[in-house]
């Protein structure tokens, strides 16, 4: 099979690759750039683990071709904030308890980053409507929807990335 050449800008870098034809995003992330807080879940889109953002829209990276983003922006997880500190909405997810075995966390960040893009201030119906295609086994979504909530507080009130281990 014939690779096919990749421009995609990753986390504001420029990224240039040659790529099978097959090849899900969500592997090009992991394993050709190593950007492994994009998980892989399930593999059919059910899950919400592997969710990132394209062009800003979250989409489950599982089910999108590497060639299909060419010439777009993508957003994993490690591209939230920068190096060292915590977006907002992961230190709302860390008060918030909204993080258990953490499996879900970089889907579920990712995946309200995208939606506090569109709607600054939704209600709790519009957060379960917005994460419904992300699964967590472990939490009940209510400390989820807490930490949704708490985000969209913060950024309204402008809060911006904080060291890590700060307040």
């Amino acid at each position: 099979m014939t690779n096919v050449p990749v421009s995609v800008e990753v986390n504001g870098v420029a990224r240039r690759s040659e790529v099978e034809p097959r090849q899900l995003l969500v592997h090009y992330l992991r394993e050709t750039l190593g950007l492994t807080g994009t998980h892989v879940g399930c593999e059919t889109g059910q899950c919400g683990a592997c969710t990132v953002l394209v062009d800003g829209q979250a989409v489950k990276s599982c089910m999108v071709l590497s060639a299909q983003v060419d010439g777009a922006a993508v957003t994993t997880i490690e591209g939230v904030a920068p190096a060292g500190t915590l977006h907002p909405i992961q230190r709302a997810f860390w008060e918030q308890h909204g993080i258990q075995c953490g499996y879900c966390t970089p889907g579920m960040v990712v995946a309200t980053q995208a939606l506090l893009r569109e709607d600054p201030d939704p209600d709790e119906a519009a957060i379960r409507h917005a994460l419904e295609g992300n699964i967590c086994r472990c939490t009940g979504y209510h400390n989820i929807v807490a930490s949704v909530q708490a985000a969209a507080k913060e950024l309204r009130a402008g809060a911006v990335p904080t060291p890590v281990g700060s307040r």
